[in-house]
């Protein structure tokens, strides 16, 4: 019973990593394109995802 708890969690868990990298890569891709208006930056930097997010909010928003 212990062991299907465990696995339902590591479940959850990868679903919502999953997701929030996901979220994380799109949300670059939207503040590059609408920064730089560059589809290449934008691809570049959905790729680095949530790297980007924080670089922008740290360099522009504070």
């Amino acid at each position: 019973m212990e062991d299907n708890k465990k696995s339902s969690k590591k479940v959850v868990i990868k679903k919502t990593v999953k997701s929030g990298v996901s979220f994380g890569s799109a949300l670059a891709m939207v503040i590059s394109y609408t920064a730089w208006k560059s589809i290449g930056w934008a691809i570049l930097h959905g790729l680095l995802g949530w790297i980007y997010v924080l670089y922008y909010l740290l360099r522009y928003s504070l």
